[in-house]
């Protein structure tokens, strides 16, 4: 049974780390879950693996327009929400047969299983707020499993 790896990044506000970069290199698939800053930072990251992203609140102008609020992809079987806020959320995942909502925003990583659906930060991978971590997560998809995590940057 072949793996997927997902790499999921947020909240990188037109900051594209090289960190980051590198952290992402060899997935299968790239979510990120809005401000993104500017389409830059989705040009460099579609020349890793192809990208689907969602627009936050801080992603406005012409370049943004084009990009939805929120995205429902199935990837291996597996249904995924894409949304940038979570308190945004206007579904109920377990309902619609979601397995893992992916949300950024709070710039705090985090992963929390609810009522049998998998809930994901990545962080943030951008400008550091607060003393929040710099961070990026992943998901692993096996069959039927799936799994997340979150890899905090090492910024010397």
């Amino acid at each position: 049974m072949s793996i997927i790896r997902i790499g999921l990044i947020s909240d990188t506000h037109g900051l594209l780390r090289p960190e980051a970069f590198r952290a992402l290199e060899g997935v299968d698939r790239i979510l990120h879950a809005g401000d993104i800053g500017n389409a830059g930072v989705l040009s460099d990251l579609e020349r890793l693996a192809p990208l689907s992203a969602i627009r936050g609140n801080n992603d406005t102008g012409d370049w943004a327009r084009h990009i939805p609020e929120t995205l429902q992809l199935d990837v291996g079987g597996i249904r995924i929400y894409l949304l940038h806020d979570l308190k945004a959320i206007d579904l109920d995942p377990r309902r619609e047969g979601i397995r893992v909502v992916v949300a950024g925003h709070s710039h705090r990583p985090g992963i929390h299983l609810r009522d049998g659906v998998l809930f994901v930060n990545p962080g943030s991978a951008g400008p550091r707020r607060f003393r929040l971590p710099i961070s990026v997560g992943f998901l692993e998809i096996a069959g039927d499993d799936v799994a997340a995590r979150i890899h905090e940057l090492d910024m010397g």
